[in-house]
């Protein structure tokens, strides 16, 4: 595999949410160090990219305009709709997409990634899945976990931008880019089934008359850097973000990325006991959510469900007083 820098690719980057701003942020920040060259970015809300745009990236009017001024073609948006909408406006966008590198990094749907990847493919570009494990601030620190799936020659030519600029490794899936989100699926539900067994410890540990600090303690030490975290955005309040914060990995994102695995599944015959459990607790707590003013909620906050069911509070001693 190539993992020399191609200093005349123009690379572009569409969608700038907190995940997708930090990956453009560290893409950019090497682009100049390799050749002086800025990033081109686009995204809807125009003030989402002041601040790469103050650090000389440059800003773009459309899809379309990036899309004729790119070579590579990068995106980060919300959900499949989103990324239906903007692969639409590239296609449509009059620009001659022959050789044109777009590479995905959304987590959507299987079905929806494939039905994507043809219509590029007819109009000539290449196509690439690479969703990403990790949440914000993994992103900013450039450590993230991205599944690759695609043409081989695309994963040479965009990976000197991956690992140690965006990711800290580097999962190669295939060439056809719905196994990258099928890998991705499956990372979610057992995320989520990870995150649904913590809970339910830290609540069995309240109940019990567990110190917290020593089971977080054993997470760290016997599960591993992801059940720590995992513990720590439930002990530390991120579960229920300060009024004004954002969550690491928000709530409706959660939901999304969660119920694709667990449909994946079920389309194939697999019944996802634990999956199907997190999905009806993140699910409430997005009614939890709309009950209090629409509150950001992180998708850890499954947790605060999980209490619920045993008596306590949604809201930790800790939540409580911070919001006081």
């Amino acid at each position: 595999m190539a993992s020399t820098t191609d200093t005349s690719l123009r690379l572009g980057w569409i969608g700038l949410g907190s995940m997708g701003h930090a990956m453009a942020k560290n893409i950019h920040a090497y682009l100049q160090s390799q050749s002086g060259l800025s990033l081109r970015f686009y995204n809807r809300t125009a003030s989402r990219g002041d601040a790469l745009e103050a650090l000389s990236g440059e800003r773009c009017a459309s899809v379309a305009d990036l899309a004729a001024r790119s070579d590579i073609i990068f995106i980060s948006a919300n959900d499949d709709l989103a990324v239906e909408s903007i692969v639409e406006q590239i296609v449509s966008s009059g620009s001659e997409l022959a050789g044109k590198i777009v590479v995905d990094t959304t987590t959507i749907h299987p079905n929806t990634t494939k039905g994507i990847s043809e219509k590029l493919r007819a109009h000539g570009a290449q196509f690439a899945a690479a969703p990403v494990f990790g949440a914000t601030p993994v992103a900013e620190q450039g450590k993230l976990l991205v599944a690759f799936a695609g043409p081989e020659k695309v994963y040479e030519t965009i990976a000197p931008f991956m690992k140690g600029v965006i990711a800290r490794e580097v999962l190669l899936v295939g060439k056809e880019p719905e196994k990258a989100m099928l890998l991705k699926t499956t990372g979610n539900f057992m995320m989520a089934g990870l995150m649904e067994i913590i809970a339910e410890a830290h609540v069995f540990a309240e109940k019990t008359g567990l110190d917290p600090s020593i089971l977080e303690k054993l997470l760290e030490l016997n599960f591993g850097t992801v059940a720590h975290s995992d513990s720590i955005r439930m002990t530390t309040g991120v579960y229920m973000p300060g009024h004004g914060e954002a969550p690491w990995s928000d709530l409706n994102l959660a939901l999304k990325d969660v119920g694709h695995g667990v449909d994946s599944a079920k389309q194939v015959g697999v019944s996802l006991k634990v999956g199907n459990t997190a999905l009806e607790h993140l699910k409430r707590a997005k009614v939890y959510s709309e009950e209090n003013g629409q509150r950001p909620l992180d998708s850890s906050s499954l947790y605060g469900i999980v209490r619920q069911d045993s008596g306590l509070d949604f809201q930790t001693d800790y939540v409580k007083k911070r919001d006081q």
